[in-house]
């Protein structure tokens, strides 16, 4: 019996969450399918009235005129502001400005395509002035909020950049740990702990080594020259030159 209930209970709560996924995908669909019908009369009504700019000059021209400028502008900010409200939630109170402002903006071009169709032209000449004039400033208006928007993410991106190229060069200076080892001075006199000198000495101290060591030999050299020979060493054969005066020579024998 609680099998039963269990597998009921199961059948129930996937049978809700197909209800719910389907009617969740109907909806998608739905948004999908009036997003699509509303940019294709967008396109329709934005090329309708470029030809009627273009083909009937005056007074129609110039309401077309208004109107194109106004949705223009209009369509421009609401997307950049939509896209960058996902990213930055600062954006808000942006985004709430530019729900009043397209208050406004619905509002004057209500009151353009009235006047599209209104058979005293007299009276739609005399009120242009004012139209172009709240029509630049509610363009104006939505160009600022769109470009401020821009600038804002913009600045985060180059920030952005700008913090990943230092940790980029960090990382590749130590890559290249060996050319620092490279630099390193290989020793200040001694080379080992031993204390034997290091063959890095400089040829002064080397020239100079040399020049000691060959002054010593020769002054060795002198002094053993001079010094009398000592006690016990052996004559010379031919003796001194003073010496050789005084010698007798020998007598020859007498053969007689």
């Amino acid at each position: 019996m609680e099998a039963i209930w269990i597998l009921l209970v199961l059948f129930l709560v996937c049978a809700g969450v197909g209800v719910y996924a389907t009617a969740r995908a109907v909806k998608a669909a739905k948004r999908g399918i009036d997003r699509t019908v509303h940019q294709a009369r967008r396109s329709v009504e934005d090329t309708r009235l470029r030809a009627r700019q273009f083909a009937q000059p005056g007074t129609a021209g110039e309401l077309a005129e208004l109107r194109l400028s106004l949705r223009s502008s209009m369509h421009a900010t609401e997307q950049a502001l939509t896209a960058s409200a996902e990213q930055d939630r600062s954006l808000s109170e942006s985004l709430d400005l530019f729900r009043r402002l397209s208050e406004h903006g619905r509002e004057l071009e209500e009151e353009l395509k009235r006047l599209e169709r209104d058979p005293d032209k007299a009276r739609v000449t005399a009120l242009l002035p004012e139209l172009r004039d709240r029509t630049q400033r509610i363009t104006h208006s939505a160009d600022s909020l769109r470009w401020a928007a821009r600038d804002r993410a913009q600045r985060f991106a180059q920030d952005d950049l700008d913090a990943l190229g230092r940790e980029i060069d960090v990382e590749a200076g130590a890559l290249r740990h060996w050319t620092s080892e490279q630099a390193e001075p290989s020793g200040s006199g001694y080379g080992s702990a031993s204390g034997a000198p290091s063959a890095a000495a400089s040829p002064s101290a080397s020239s100079s080594a040399s020049s000691g060591r060959s002054g010593s030999e020769g002054a060795a050299g002198r002094a053993s020259a001079q010094e009398p020979p000592s006690i016990g060493t052996t004559p010379r054969a031919e003796g001194y030159a003073w010496q050789k005066p005084w010698r007798k020579s020998a007598r020859p024998e007498n053969t007689a």
